[in-house]
């Protein structure tokens, strides 16, 4: 990953005359307010928040609701034990790069998970997972449920996937995908170019 100076990823947002330079020569946009609060904020209070916001995100889509829908009961008869073990895999799978999504966003996005107003992320996050797809979180979502789905041999999980796939590619086309071009310009846009959204691939070689 290229180091990229702050402040460069406002650039192509904002009208030449209203930029400056910083001691490096970069043209730098003025910031925000909001943009000045989350650009100071200090890496363990991302970390903070980004932990409490486990149970918000993955706490709820991965636990609450498959527990509502199956109280985690398996079905009868269960499925054969390879596609439960399976199920296990995936759901391990899951978990780890969804765990490692979540760890970017103190480490390299310099803000939080929350889709809030300062945004969750100043910069646009290219290093671990989304090296090799740029949605990484919502995907292990998918992962994991199609694990439980397997383990516990219930159907009905598969229709939450199908629901929770339609309520997350709308909301990643419709509002974060726009949000995000909007916010970083050419970068984003780099990178949406380079990285596919929803099938992970082997990153490209570049020269």
């Amino acid at each position: 990953m290229s180091v990229v100076p702050a402040g460069c990823e406002r650039v192509s947002r904002v009208d030449s005359a209203s930029l400056t330079k910083n001691e490096e020569g970069v043209p730098v946009a003025p910031m925000t307010p909001h943009e000045e609060a989350h650009d100071t904020m200090p890496r363990w209070v991302s970390a903070v928040i980004t932990v409490l916001s486990l149970p918000a995100g993955p706490g709820i889509i991965l636990v609450l609701c498959p527990w509502l829908i199956t109280h985690f009961q398996a079905g009868t008869p269960p499925w054969p034990l390879a596609v439960r073990v399976l199920g296990v895999a995936l759901i391990a799978v899951g978990v780890l790069v969804n765990v490692s999504t979540f760890a970017r966003f103190p480490v390299e996005g310099a803000g939080t998970p929350f889709p809030t107003d300062p945004p969750s992320s100043r910069k646009v996050m290219v290093g671990g997972p989304y090296r090799y797809v740029r949605n990484p979180m919502y995907v292990s979502y998918f992962v994991a449920i199609i694990g439980e789905a397997l383990l516990l041999g219930r159907p009905a999980l598969f229709i939450y996937l199908l629901a929770v796939v339609v309520f997350v590619v709308g909301f990643v086309r419709w509002w974060e995908e726009p949000t995000m071009a909007k916010r970083f310009g050419a970068e984003y846009e780099a990178y949406r170019r380079r990285v596919p959204g929803w099938w992970p691939r082997w990153p490209r070689q570049t020269a």
